[in-house]
């Protein structure tokens, strides 16, 4: 997909260029239109396989519940309060947008009902920064985007690895205490439930 990604966005550049409805603009639009395909085709390819793995092997999946809309917000900013670090917030942007975080949970919810499993959605706070061990949560504990050390009890892995440990505990223990997230179609299942009874 990154080979695809390169080639829009040289196309896009090339466009650019063009004057608008020309001739040389149309052909460029139309090279443009080719790798955007490509790219959404690879993408859904992906979630579907993943997901449908995901859904037949497990009954009961864990997920941070994640506000894609307010992670993706512009950091441009407007008037007198000019953003900063516009250029890495929209690189930051695109790059949640492409790996499809909410078409991914939206396909696992539903697959996971359709298989008799659940979905369940925890707060995702810190998920990346607490140690599983000894549960001190501090940003130290992030030496670099992957790598974990606790500054307090030393225990060491990989940070996304350690997020997943989180999210699979927190995921645990609100279910026990009754306060986990409930999937949408979970949600709907339960209402029919209980008109049934009412």
């Amino acid at each position: 997909m990154q080979t695809q990604q390169a080639k829009l966005a040289k196309y896009q550049r090339r466009m650019a260029h063009k004057q608008k409805f020309s001739n040389n603009w149309k052909k460029a639009k139309a090279k443009v239109k080719k790798p955007h395909t490509q790219i959404a085709n690879a993408r859904r390819d992906f979630l579907h396989k993943a997901t449908t793995t995901i859904s037949q092997n497990h009954a009961l999946v864990f997920v941070e519940d994640l506000q894609v809309s307010n992670m993706c917000r512009s950091a441009a900013g407007a008037g007198e309060n000019p953003g900063k670090n516009v250029a890495a917030k929209s690189g930051l942007n695109k790059a949640i947008l492409d790996q499809g975080w909410g078409e991914f949970r939206r396909q696992l919810d539903y697959k996971l009902a359709w298989n008799g499993g659940m979905l369940f959605a925890v707060p995702p706070h810190y998920t990346s920064q607490e140690c599983p061990k000894c549960h001190h949560t501090s940003a130290d504990n992030r030496q670099t985007q992957a790598r974990f050390v606790c500054v307090k009890c030393h225990y060491e892995n990989h940070a996304d690895h350690v997020g997943a440990i989180n999210v699979k505990e927190r995921g645990h223990r609100l279910l026990a205490c009754g306060d986990a997230v409930l999937s949408r179609s979970m949600k709907q299942e339960l209402a029919e439930v209980s008109q049934l009874f009412s």
